[in-house]
Protein backbone atom coordinates (compact mmCIF):
# COMPACT_ATOMS: atom_id res chain seq x y z
CA UNK A 1 0.00 0.00 0.00
CA UNK A 2 1.32 3.13 -0.96
CA UNK A 3 1.63 5.66 2.31
CA UNK A 4 3.74 7.85 3.11
CA UNK A 5 3.28 7.15 6.53
CA UNK A 6 5.58 3.60 5.53
CA UNK A 7 8.14 6.11 4.35
CA UNK A 8 7.25 5.57 0.74
CA UNK A 9 8.32 9.49 -1.13
CA UNK A 10 6.53 11.22 -3.82
CA UNK A 11 8.06 9.99 -7.45
CA UNK A 12 10.05 12.90 -8.65
CA UNK A 13 10.78 10.96 -11.87
CA UNK A 14 8.15 12.21 -13.88
CA UNK A 15 8.56 15.79 -12.91
CA UNK A 16 12.46 15.46 -14.35
CA UNK A 17 11.30 13.93 -17.26
CA UNK A 18 9.01 17.03 -17.63
CA UNK A 19 12.18 18.77 -17.60
CA UNK A 20 14.06 17.45 -19.97
CA UNK A 21 11.43 17.06 -22.50
CA UNK A 22 10.87 20.87 -22.39
CA UNK A 23 14.28 21.83 -22.78
CA UNK A 24 14.33 19.00 -25.49
CA UNK A 25 11.21 20.74 -27.47
CA UNK A 26 13.09 24.42 -26.88
CA UNK A 27 16.07 22.42 -28.75
CA UNK A 28 13.52 21.31 -31.63
CA UNK A 29 12.84 25.00 -32.22
CA UNK A 30 14.00 27.07 -35.03
CA UNK A 31 17.10 28.97 -33.93
CA UNK A 32 15.05 32.22 -35.12
CA UNK A 33 12.87 31.35 -32.31
CA UNK A 34 15.54 30.69 -29.36
CA UNK A 35 18.53 32.32 -27.14
CA UNK A 36 22.01 30.71 -28.51
CA UNK A 37 23.02 27.22 -29.33
CA UNK A 38 19.81 24.88 -29.77
CA UNK A 39 20.99 22.51 -27.19
CA UNK A 40 22.19 25.18 -24.35
CA UNK A 41 18.86 25.39 -22.55
CA UNK A 42 19.26 21.25 -22.70
CA UNK A 43 22.77 21.30 -20.78
CA UNK A 44 21.57 23.72 -18.70
CA UNK A 45 18.93 21.66 -17.37
CA UNK A 46 20.56 18.77 -17.43
CA UNK A 47 22.85 20.13 -15.36
CA UNK A 48 20.48 21.68 -12.83
CA UNK A 49 18.33 18.17 -12.26
CA UNK A 50 21.59 16.35 -11.86
CA UNK A 51 22.79 18.95 -8.73
CA UNK A 52 18.46 18.18 -7.76
CA UNK A 53 19.58 14.86 -7.77
CA UNK A 54 22.57 14.79 -5.80
CA UNK A 55 21.26 17.68 -3.11
CA UNK A 56 17.92 15.56 -2.62
CA UNK A 57 20.10 12.35 -2.21
CA UNK A 58 22.08 13.93 0.42
CA UNK A 59 19.44 15.47 2.17
CA UNK A 60 20.42 19.44 1.53
CA UNK A 61 16.45 20.00 0.39
CA UNK A 62 16.84 23.85 0.73
CA UNK A 63 19.40 23.51 -2.30
CA UNK A 64 17.47 20.89 -4.11
CA UNK A 65 14.21 23.36 -3.87
CA UNK A 66 16.43 26.56 -4.61
CA UNK A 67 17.55 24.64 -7.83
CA UNK A 68 14.11 23.28 -8.83
CA UNK A 69 12.60 26.83 -8.70
CA UNK A 70 15.73 27.81 -10.69
CA UNK A 71 15.00 25.27 -13.02
CA UNK A 72 11.64 25.61 -13.66
CA UNK A 73 12.24 29.85 -13.73
CA UNK A 74 14.59 29.09 -16.65
CA UNK A 75 12.39 26.86 -18.27
CA UNK A 76 9.36 29.34 -18.00
CA UNK A 77 11.64 32.80 -19.28
CA UNK A 78 12.83 30.62 -22.43
CA UNK A 79 9.29 29.71 -23.22
CA UNK A 80 8.23 33.22 -22.92
CA UNK A 81 10.90 34.68 -25.03
CA UNK A 82 10.28 32.14 -27.59
CA UNK A 83 6.63 32.91 -27.99
CA UNK A 84 7.44 37.15 -27.97
CA UNK A 85 9.99 36.09 -31.10
CA UNK A 86 7.10 33.98 -32.83
CA UNK A 87 4.83 36.30 -32.54
CA UNK A 88 6.94 39.21 -33.64
CA UNK A 89 7.69 36.83 -36.70
CA UNK A 90 4.18 36.24 -37.46
CA UNK A 91 3.60 39.75 -39.68
CA UNK A 92 6.53 39.21 -40.93
CA UNK A 93 6.01 36.21 -42.97
CA UNK A 94 9.80 35.00 -41.93
CA UNK A 95 8.73 31.31 -40.93
CA UNK A 96 7.72 28.99 -43.01
CA UNK A 97 4.11 28.29 -42.37
CA UNK A 98 5.05 24.49 -41.77
CA UNK A 99 7.19 25.16 -38.95
CA UNK A 100 5.09 27.94 -37.65
CA UNK A 101 2.74 25.41 -36.58
CA UNK A 102 5.53 22.82 -35.34
CA UNK A 103 6.77 25.56 -33.56
CA UNK A 104 3.41 26.64 -31.83
CA UNK A 105 2.53 22.66 -30.87
CA UNK A 106 5.88 22.88 -29.32
CA UNK A 107 5.31 25.86 -27.32
CA UNK A 108 2.05 24.88 -26.48
CA UNK A 109 3.12 21.24 -25.02
CA UNK A 110 6.23 23.03 -23.45
CA UNK A 111 2.73 25.51 -21.63
CA UNK A 112 1.52 22.82 -20.09
CA UNK A 113 4.76 21.11 -18.72
CA UNK A 114 5.90 24.12 -17.44
CA UNK A 115 3.13 25.20 -15.58
CA UNK A 116 2.69 21.33 -14.37
CA UNK A 117 5.41 22.19 -12.66
CA UNK A 118 5.15 25.08 -10.95
CA UNK A 119 1.91 23.53 -9.73
CA UNK A 120 3.91 20.46 -8.58
CA UNK A 121 6.77 22.34 -6.79
CA UNK A 122 4.40 25.48 -5.23
CA UNK A 123 1.06 23.72 -3.84
CA UNK A 124 1.46 22.91 -0.17
CA UNK A 125 5.45 23.69 -0.02
CA UNK A 126 6.47 21.24 -2.61
CA UNK A 127 6.59 17.34 -2.70
CA UNK A 128 9.41 17.78 0.37
CA UNK A 129 6.72 19.16 2.59
CA UNK A 130 3.81 16.91 1.33
CA UNK A 131 5.92 14.08 2.09
CA UNK A 132 5.76 15.47 6.22
CA UNK A 133 1.90 14.55 5.99
CA UNK A 134 0.20 11.29 6.15
CA UNK A 135 -2.60 13.01 4.05
CA UNK A 136 -3.12 15.78 1.35
CA UNK A 137 -6.01 18.19 3.72
CA UNK A 138 -4.62 21.52 2.21
CA UNK A 139 -3.15 23.09 -0.41
CA UNK A 140 -3.44 25.63 -3.45
CA UNK A 141 -5.73 23.24 -4.84
CA UNK A 142 -8.88 21.40 -4.41
CA UNK A 143 -8.79 17.88 -5.38
CA UNK A 144 -11.37 15.81 -6.12
CA UNK A 145 -9.85 13.36 -3.86
CA UNK A 146 -9.68 15.81 -0.66
CA UNK A 147 -13.46 15.49 -0.16
CA UNK A 148 -14.00 11.78 -0.76
CA UNK A 149 -13.25 8.76 0.81
CA UNK A 150 -11.17 6.55 -1.23
CA UNK A 151 -10.98 3.72 0.97
CA UNK A 152 -11.15 2.37 4.54
CA UNK A 153 -7.46 3.71 6.32
CA UNK A 154 -6.03 4.71 3.08
CA UNK A 155 -4.02 8.26 2.57
CA UNK A 156 -4.09 10.01 -0.83
CA UNK A 157 -1.74 12.79 -1.96
CA UNK A 158 -1.45 14.50 -5.06
CA UNK A 159 1.88 13.17 -7.70
CA UNK A 160 3.10 14.88 -10.50
CA UNK A 161 0.33 13.17 -12.86
CA UNK A 162 -2.23 15.24 -11.04
CA UNK A 163 -0.60 18.76 -11.40
CA UNK A 164 -0.01 17.72 -14.87
CA UNK A 165 -3.53 16.70 -15.41
CA UNK A 166 -4.27 19.95 -14.25
CA UNK A 167 -2.22 22.07 -16.46
CA UNK A 168 -3.42 20.36 -19.45
CA UNK A 169 -7.29 20.92 -18.48
CA UNK A 170 -6.00 24.51 -17.68
CA UNK A 171 -4.44 25.04 -21.40
CA UNK A 172 -7.47 23.03 -23.10
CA UNK A 173 -10.54 24.25 -21.38
CA UNK A 174 -8.69 27.78 -20.29
CA UNK A 175 -10.60 26.84 -17.03
CA UNK A 176 -10.31 24.71 -14.01
CA UNK A 177 -12.32 21.49 -14.36
CA UNK A 178 -12.20 19.26 -11.30
CA UNK A 179 -9.80 21.13 -9.91
CA UNK A 180 -10.32 24.67 -8.30
CA UNK A 181 -7.69 27.11 -7.20
CA UNK A 182 -8.25 28.16 -3.83
CA UNK A 183 -4.84 30.13 -3.07
CA UNK A 184 -4.17 33.68 -5.19
CA UNK A 185 -0.95 32.95 -6.27
CA UNK A 186 -2.53 29.53 -8.00
CA UNK A 187 -5.36 31.57 -9.77
CA UNK A 188 -2.88 33.81 -11.00
CA UNK A 189 -0.80 31.14 -12.68
CA UNK A 190 -3.74 29.86 -13.74
CA UNK A 191 -4.58 33.04 -15.98
CA UNK A 192 -1.07 33.21 -17.34
CA UNK A 193 -0.66 29.48 -18.54
CA UNK A 194 -4.56 29.89 -19.89
CA UNK A 195 -3.27 33.09 -21.68
CA UNK A 196 -0.17 31.81 -22.83
CA UNK A 197 -2.54 28.55 -24.51
CA UNK A 198 -4.75 30.89 -25.76
CA UNK A 199 -1.96 33.08 -27.65
CA UNK A 200 -0.63 29.79 -28.97
CA UNK A 201 -3.46 28.34 -30.21
CA UNK A 202 -5.10 31.52 -31.46
CA UNK A 203 -3.28 33.63 -32.54
CA UNK A 204 0.00 31.57 -34.08
CA UNK A 205 -1.40 27.34 -34.82
CA UNK A 206 -4.76 29.31 -36.50
CA UNK A 207 -2.80 31.38 -38.45
CA UNK A 208 -1.01 28.59 -39.56
CA UNK A 209 -3.62 26.73 -40.41
CA UNK A 210 -5.26 29.37 -42.61
CA UNK A 211 -1.47 29.82 -44.37
CA UNK A 212 -1.47 26.51 -45.30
Amino acid sequence: MNKKADGIKEPRWLALIAMLASALLYAALPSSLSVGPDWLLLVVVAALILSTLISHRVGHHRVDKALGYTASGVLTLAMVWSLGLLVVAIPKHEIDPKILLRSSVALWVTNILVFALWYWRLDAGGPHEREKVLEHKTGAFLFPQMNSETGSGSRWSPHFVDYLFLAFNTSTALSPTDTPALSRWAKVLMMIQATISLTVLALLAARAVNIL
